[in-house]
């Protein structure tokens, strides 16, 4: 939890096909713990899914319509809207630390986790486990993306790809345990998509890459190997040379420090705060009249934390001119009272 006492909303990726449509039988709000538990016990017997989002955070929002869309399509499953903090007993249950994250239910027991805005995969969870993990298509089912081209959509999804059991945070075997590791020592930026989360990806993409096991990982589109590949590659030092350099933490946060000659690191941007200081701090940039720029420190865990240390200043907002730190709401407040604010923004002091 942050200072503001609201759970964290990391980046994803949305469908802008699915619209919010009208009100559902299947599709409803759980407002406290006992009508939370009521619905997983009438419904036991069929897949729940349970959103549990924020109102202040644009991504739950777009969830919702995609929760949406999918409760038209699968009449059977309940979809559940929970509100994290206003229900904190449940989220503390299930160890909610960030929005949005959906829970799957079934005969009253959790049966799987999406951390995350990520509509396809959301979709894929619900067609899978909702359908008991397979079965013939029925009238009115979406039809399915071509799996070489969705096997290809996923390869070339960034310049470097891990497919793996379990995520980086959350490994869920030895080989991809220290795949993982390897590319952290050697400061390689990549993506990974959890084969264990779609049956029909860890299949087909074995016969895709004619490549029989797992962890497998991709450069450019490319199939690179497993891990004794990988293992080979560090050994013989051509690592560095093969999989995409990642830009030191250090450098990134000057670069993003000197992006512009006056940056806000806040919570949120110049057209929606997310917090108390962040939005007072705005109001104050605002009336000051001079150019800034904003960076949105929810949206990036690595920038979050790092900035923290770098700045050695512990708390957001903050702000910077010239690439030096200023500091936050309370020293931009003091500057502002004693008529200082706008020759600093200026860097003229």
């Amino acid at each position: 939890m942050e200072e503001s006492g609201k759970v964290q909303c990391p980046d994803g990726v949305f469908d802008d096909r699915l619209v919010m449509s009208g009100s559902m039988a299947n599709l409803t709000d759980a407002t406290s713990l006992q009508q939370f538990e009521e619905l997983l016990k009438n419904n036991s017997k069929s897949l729940t899914v349970v959103h549990f989002h924020a109102a202040w955070a644009p991504q739950c929002s777009q969830m919702n319509d995609v929760m949406a869309e999918l409760a038209k399509e699968h009449k059977h499953t309940m979809f559940v809207k929970l509100e994290a903090e206003a229900v904190p007993e449940v989220s503390e249950k299930y160890e909610i630390t960030s929005v949005p994250t959906f829970l799957f239910f079934k005969g009253g027991e959790k049966i799987d986790r999406l951390d995350g805005a990520h509509a396809p995969e959301l979709t894929n969870k619900v067609q899978r486990l909702g359908s008991g993990g397979g079965g013939a298509a029925r009238a009115g089912d979406v039809p399915k993306e071509d799996l070489n081209e969705r096997l290809k959509r996923l390869i070339n999804a960034a310049p470097c790809m891990l497919f793996m059991k379990g995520s980086p945070q959350e490994p869920r075997c030895g080989f991809s345990r220290q795949t993982v590791q390897i590319l952290k020592d050697h400061n390689v930026h990549y993506s990974s998509f959890d084969i264990l989360s779609d049956e029909e990806v860890r299949l087909g993409l074995k016969t895709y890459s004619n490549w029989p096991t797992y962890p497998q990982v991709y450069v450019d589109g490319e199939l690179i190997g497993g891990l004794d590949i990988v293992k080979e590659l560090v050994e013989s030092g051509e690592l560095e040379n093969t999989f995409p350099k990642t830009v030191s933490l250090e450098s990134r946060l000057k670069s993003l420090i000197n992006k512009s000659p006056v940056m806000l690191f806040m919570k949120g941007n110049k057209e929606a705060a997310k917090c108390g200081f962040s939005r007072q701090i705005l109001e104050i940039m605002n009336s000051a009249g001079v150019e800034y720029n904003t960076f949105d420190i929810l949206e990036d865990e690595e920038v979050r934390q790092g900035l923290k240390t770098y700045s050695n200043w512990p708390t957001y907002p903050q702000l910077y001119v010239k690439g030096e730190l200023i500091g936050g709401l309370d020293i931009v407040k003091e500057l502002k009272e004693n008529g200082e604010l706008a020759s600093v923004l200026k860097g003229e002091n």
